[in-house]
């Protein structure tokens, strides 16, 4: 079996080198090629993930490339995690919005489409690539904003599917307060990327006994502070939302906050340089601690579940991800993009029924889902009235003054990631 990642020179790359090691049972790979246009990150990550596969005694061949062409060649699927700019564009993304009163944050509001307008173009030439050269390789997209961007490699017919963490850290977090292995827990889970609520916690599968509130009984205070939303709220919806909903229930206080510290990419920055440089320590052969810091935990054990699935029968045959809704929640239209527990094997991912939602979160999806899918016009066709329009519907801007501030920044921060701007 061969994998490839694009993206492969990123800090993150240790922490999925690691799953891949450990979990190789589950997924056996044979080799695996790292792409990055970045030739001196390779070389360290690499280094890095070399020593990982030998000190854990795994067999696999770890290659390296700038040719995209050449990496993603006879691969049986192919990891998106590339971040268009870099930190330097996040940090813009985390910082102009706040100028307008909006927050600033990399993935959801005026900096994600920021992002998806940067980021969508550049994966659908990586797609249409993989397609050419490998037309039978899946596509598994952990790039943000992942909704957006795995709506528009299916929309292109690409064989793909999209993946967070945010389930599987809530799946590890609920079995550790359980005492129960993690594959005890079946999550309730539904929305879209980053706009998501654990309706229930189940144990043993999709018909277990839901626990979920006696886990919000007992660990109400410890789930509400790790959420940094207050317990009452928790207690109130009698459900677990996605940490990213405190930008929507706390919108105010998350923009006043964001404006009396750093930036989060500018923190990410400082540790990505100190991890680059543990990563060129000849000594150095397992993920060091500080990596956990970096954010994507996880990621590792998702990628390898997926990956299992769609390409054997190693995985789980219940997973999160983000895929087409065809009916799922009635109220979106089927080629929308949700993110909810799925059958997934050889032929991709299937959702699994959804009991009818409360307008509560019913309305919020449905508002999101118009804009995303603005956002991908916008980021497919370009136009200033296109980026106009998407923030405009966008729940967290929604007032033409707003829009069109915002339009203006985004357009000057992201000029030469804009082929029409």
């Amino acid at each position: 079996m061969k994998l490839a990642v694009v993206g492969g020179g990123s800090t993150y790359t240790p922490e999925l080198i690691d799953g891949f090691a450990r979990l190789r049972d589950t997924l056996p790979i044979e080799e695996l090629v790292l792409v990055d246009p970045a030739a001196d990150r390779l070389e360290l990550v690499s280094g890095l993930a070399r020593r990982i596969f030998a000190k854990q005694d795994h067999a696999g061949r770890i290659t390296t490339t700038t040719d995209l062409d050449a990496g993603v060649a006879d691969a049986d699927a192919v990891l998106l995690q590339l971040r268009v700019g870099g930190q330097a564009a996040r940090n813009q993304d985390e910082t102009w919005p706040l100028e307008c009163g909006c927050v600033g944050q990399e993935t959801t509001g005026a900096g994600g489409l920021a992002k998806a307008l940067r980021t969508v173009p550049v994966v659908l030439d990586i797609a249409e690539r993989v397609r050419r050269t490998n037309p039978d390789a899946w596509i598994i997209d952990f790039t943000n904003p992942v909704g957006i961007v795995t709506r528009a490699l299916l929309q292109a017919g690409h064989k793909a599917v999209g993946l967070c963490n945010v389930a599987i850290g809530f799946q590890r977090k609920f079995a550790r307060l359980l005492e129960v292995e993690p594959g005890q827990v079946h999550l309730d889970h539904v929305g879209l990327n980053h706009l998501s609520w654990e309706l229930g916690v189940r144990l043993g599968g999709p018909d277990g006994e839901n626990v979920l509130p006696k886990l919000l009984a007992e660990h109400g205070d410890a789930i509400a502070d790790d959420l940094r939303m207050p317990r009452k709220l928790v207690d109130r919806l009698g459900v677990v939302p996605s940490y990213y909903l405190r930008y929507f229930y706390a919108h105010d206080e998350v923009v006043k906050e964001l404006g009396t510290k750093p930036s989060r990419a500018a923190e990410v920055a400082a540790m990505e340089k100190e991890l680059l440089e543990m990563y060129g320590d000849p000594a150095l052969d397992e993920k060091p601690e500080l990596l956990a810091k970096r954010g994507g935990a996880f990621y590792s054990e998702a990628a390898v579940d997926l990956a299992a699935s769609l390409l054997g029968d190693g995985g789980s045959p219940v997973q999160v991800v983000n895929t087409y809704n065809n009916g799922t929640l009635p109220f979106l239209a089927d080629d929308a993009v949700i993110e909810v527990q799925a059958r997934v094997g050889r032929d991709g991912a299937t959702p699994l029924a959804v009991p009818a939602l409360d307008p509560l979160y019913a309305g919020l999806i449905a508002n999101v889902t118009a804009y995303e899918d603005l956002a991908l016009e916008a980021a497919v066709r370009g136009g200033r009235d296109r980026v106009f329009k998407a923030l405009l519907a966008h729940p967290l801007i929604g007032q033409f003054d707003y829009a069109e501030g915002l339009t203006d920044r985004l357009i000057a921060h992201n000029r030469e990631h804009l082929a029409w701007a």
